[in-house]
Parts: structure tokens; sequence; C-alpha cells
């Protein structure tokens, strides 16, 4: 029998404090961080915890590859009294391929959603200084992604159009291969809230 996503998650939580607690020592961390500086700054104690969960983590994603266990979990985007379920990736698990195929089918009740919340609202495309756009820059985003993100603070509603690697589309380093862009639909200017 396989362990399922939720079990995974809760070893690696179980992990976690094991490590924080002292309870896995790693004793090769001087050649893991390049950096002698930051090395000797952050200490060899510290160092240890912070190895012994990444190589375990590491254990996990390759049992999740090799048993084909989703690294997704599904929550609610709540948003003028309507609520959504969709899925993300797991920060602590790794996408397997049905997760791709996954979060691609959500999309469309993701956008259907991102419709009907966004009456009266204008969009703004974010960065570090968000523009406004228009809707049918947004519709032209929305046809060349893959999957679709969605989350919402009570004046906000955030929209993710996310294409590549799901575990990397967040980072700015794996663009253009990965990458995501943000559009938030909000009555004024946005909040300083980073997205």
């Amino acid at each position: 029998m396989n362990y399922t996503t939720q079990q995974l998650i809760d070893i690696l939580d179980q992990e976690l404090k094991a490590a924080w607690r002292g309870e896995r020592v790693l004793l090769s961390t001087d050649d893991r961080l390049a950096n002698p500086v930051v090395s000797k700054a952050i200490g060899t104690n510290k160092l240890s915890k912070v190895f012994a969960f990444k190589d375990f983590r590491d254990q996990i994603h390759q049992y999740q590859r090799e048993h084909n266990v989703s690294g997704l979990v599904w929550h609610p985007c709540t948003f003028k009294g309507q609520t959504i379920q969709l899925p993300e990736v797991h920060p602590d698990l790794t996408a397997i391929p049905a997760d791709k195929a996954t979060l691609s089918a959500a999309k469309a009740s993701i956008i259907d959603f991102w419709h009907a919340s966004i009456e009266g609202l204008r969009l703004w495309k974010a960065g570090h200084d968000p523009v406004e756009i228009n809707a049918a820059t947004v519709e032209t985003y929305i046809q060349e992604v893959e999957w679709a993100d969605i989350s919402a603070t009570r004046s906000e509603l955030y929209l993710g159009l996310c294409w590549g690697n799901p575990k990397e589309c967040y980072c700015g380093w794996a663009y253009p291969e990965s990458g995501c862009h943000r559009i938030i639909a909000s009555v004024a200017e946005p909040s300083s809230i980073k997205v």
C-alpha cells in the first residue's frame, strides 16, 4: 500500500519537527554550502537541521515519482460570498506529471469564477509597480497559459495564469520556460500585498 498525499505531508511535518528538535543530524554540512562566511554565520548545528530535512524531503519527492503520489492539495478561495475549491502543489511536495493535468483541468472553473467575480473591478498586472490593463489583455493571457490559480483578500482578487513547471512557475529565474502572469482585480489601485 502506497502512502497518500496527506500521509506524506504528515510525515514531512513530523520530520521537520524532529530536525528542529535536533533529533536529525547531518555531519557533512561543510561541503553543502559554497560560501564559508554564510556557513560560519549560520552555524553547523542549524545547517545540519536544514540539510537533514532537505535530504529527507528529496527522498519523499523520489517516492512520489516512483509511486505516482500526487503533490496537490485542495483549498477553498472565497470572494464576494462565492467559493471555489482549487488545487495547488503543496510547498513541501513535488508535482508529478498527472498533477499538471489536474491543474490544467481546473483552469476553466477558475476562469469562470474569475469572470463572475470581477464585475465593476479594475484590472492590474502585478509587479513592482502594478500597471492597469484591460480585459482583452487578460483574455489573451488566459488563452496562452496552461493553468490558473486564484486567491483573494476581502477586497481584491488575484489571478495567476501559469505555464511550465508547477514548482517553478512563481520563480523569476525559471522564466521563460516556466512563469506566471499575476493579475489583480480591485476597486482602485491594488494594495501593497505581495502576490
